[in-house]
């Protein structure tokens, strides 16, 4: 009989162990469940302020380029205006890759290339110098 006491008494403390370690257990879970719903929305947060942003970026492009067409009247060198309906031209056909990614649509288009800026030396300055 002193060895089934001695036996419950053992399960007993196991008993309140393991339930002391479920409780530890779930607060874990609801520190973690409590900060992954505060990133998401923080996330969702910046996310609403990068659309934003680009929204207006898009308004703000579209309306600098009214004003710039709007100036076509003035009296341009012809040079000048073959460049810049070359200039728009290239403006119009890559407008609807970036208007996507700037709506928080899509990622960044893929084919758009980086210029890499040219080396200045004293070589590529001594060229366009005129003497």
């Amino acid at each position: 009989m002193a060895s089934h006491l001695a036996q419950e008494v053992q399960l007993a403390k196991r008993h309140e162990e393991i339930v002391s370690q479920r409780l530890v257990l779930l607060q874990q879970m609801e520190n973690h469940l409590r900060d992954k719903e505060a990133e998401k929305t923080w996330q969702t947060q910046e996310a609403d302020t990068a659309h934003k942003r680009n929204t207006v970026l898009l308004n703000d492009i579209e309306t600098a380029r009214k004003k710039l067409h709007s100036r076509e009247h003035l009296l341009l060198h012809p040079d000048t205006v073959n460049l810049e309906t070359l200039y728009w031209a290239k403006i119009d056909e890559s407008i609807p890759k970036w208007e996507a990614f700037f709506l928080g649509r899509t990622q960044t288009p893929i084919g758009i290339k980086t210029i890499k800026p040219a080396k200045q030396g004293r070589s590529s300055i001594k060229g366009s110098i005129p003497r």
